[in-house]
């Protein structure tokens, strides 16, 4: 949804920050992330971000130096995406002229960055339901099973 949107609005060299991937909503929100680009024949440019502003920031700057002709961002949470729009702004890239920004969550702080912050917004009573679930079968034994949750894009000036 979020690298579908940032392809509609004509991004093309678009980065991610991923949250740490032994957690499975960090591996799932990368395969979303991968997919997207897979099914318009572009390349994934990856950084590894722990769900913290310091990291998203660390990890944005590290996303410049590799690839500077990048135009868009996915963060896998609006606290690296807040991290990222602090370090684009200190680079004099503009947002969302020079480079978008989507996180993902949906946090109060988002609709008051400067740009507010486009995000992913998902329902965290259905979350929590859908992590209660997949430990009980994982207990059990059972197979895991993806979960596809409901969600919903933001769009605010960010992106």
């Amino acid at each position: 949804m979020a690298v579908r949107h940032l392809l509609d609005r004509g991004r093309r060299r678009i980065a991610t920050i991923t949250g740490p991937l032994d957690l499975y909503e960090s591996r799932e929100r990368l395969e979303g992330y991968r997919a997207a680009l897979r099914d318009t024949g572009r390349r994934s440019i990856v950084a590894l971000g722990d769900f913290t502003r310091v990291s998203g920031a660390e990890a944005m700057r590290q996303l410049l130096e590799d690839d500077p002709d990048l135009d868009a961002v996915f963060a896998a949470n609006d606290l690296m995406a807040i991290g990222a729009l602090r370090t684009l702004h200190q680079a004099g890239r503009r947002v969302p002229e020079d480079v978008a920004v989507v996180g993902f969550d949906d946090i109060e702080a988002a609709a008051y960055t400067t740009p507010a912050l486009t995000s992913v917004r998902s329902s965290m009573a259905d979350q929590a339901t859908a992590t209660v679930r997949l430990l009980l079968a994982l207990i059990e034994g059972g197979p895991r099973k993806p979960v596809i949750m409901p969600n919903e894009l933001v769009v605010r000036e960010s992106s």
